[in-house]
């Protein structure tokens, strides 16, 4: 399980952006353990567009750029400031919570986890 999630909100700890905060919007894994992620508004970069039809003017194009994971810290709901995560099991599921408050850190939830198995219509339970 990942310390920090896609829909996480983080605070970078250090290097040019730190103090800033934003919603990771992707998280990149690495075979070696580390990763990067790409955190909105956060290592802003140019990149430098040629004409086409999906940019017919060209120019320069801002966007986020990836930074290691290591430097990032999730922020507790509860107090609004960056905190450790622990691993609890609640309800026989393996959740993230705060090291400092222990409230609950959530993520983006998954599409299938939301899911609920469709029940049976009416038809089919007098059949």
């Amino acid at each position: 399980m990942a310390r920090v999630k896609k829909g996480d909100l983080v605070v970078v700890r250090s290097g040019a952006d730190a103090g800033k905060r934003g919603k990771v919007l992707r998280v990149l894994p690495d075979e070696s353990g580390g990763g990067r992620a790409i955190v909105e508004g956060v290592r802003m970069l140019f990149k430098h567009m040629k004409r086409s039809q999906k940019h017919p003017q060209g120019g320069r194009i801002q966007r986020e750029g990836a930074i290691p994971l290591s430097i990032l810290m999730p922020v507790d709901p509860t107090t609004d400031k960056p905190t450790r995560v622990a691993y609890r099991e609640v309800d026989g599921e393996k959740v993230r919570v705060s090291r400092s408050s222990g409230a609950r850190l959530e993520g983006e939830k998954r599409a299938r986890a939301e899911r609920k198995p469709a029940e049976k219509s009416a038809q089919e339970t007098k059949s």
